[in-house]
């Protein structure tokens, strides 16, 4: 599955354990998770509106995060890069990824751009290994 914005897939597991390993994957590849809301949670609270379990992971590789910043300091703006973990109505469970390559192509920096190659790798190979 994949978007202008982004790629994923399903998994054959459930929605806890998905959350676990995306963030164990993503740990191996260097990024840390910054931040994690419960979409879902949300909503209900919020709205009282009902909707299958929905994550939002704010990830983040310091390593790579400081040289973005070094070269371009207003890219903050688009970081982290989300994944999201989520439920279907029918119980199907996905992992997606923002794709690092059309969010930075916001950015006219060359050295941004070689960042975003090395990100866009990290999170595939963290992708085909769920």
């Amino acid at each position: 599955m994949s978007t202008r914005y982004g790629f994923g897939k399903q998994v054959d597991v459930p929605f806890e354990l998905a959350l676990e390993r995306v963030t164990a994957e993503l740990q191996k590849e260097g990024f840390g998770v910054l931040t994690e809301i419960d979409v879902a949670a949300t909503l209900k609270k919020k709205l009282d509106a009902d909707m299958p379990s929905y994550r939002i992971l704010g990830a983040c590789n310091p390593a790579l995060a400081h040289q973005a910043l070094t070269a371009e300091p207003s890219i903050g703006l688009l970081l982290p890069c989300n994944v999201v973990v989520r439920q279907d109505a029918a119980g199907a469970v996905f992992v997606e990824f923002m794709d690092p390559l059309a969010v930075l192509a916001l950015v006219d920096n060359p050295g941004v751009a070689m960042l975003a190659e090395t990100v866009r790798s990290k999170l595939m190979r963290v992708m085909q290994a769920l």
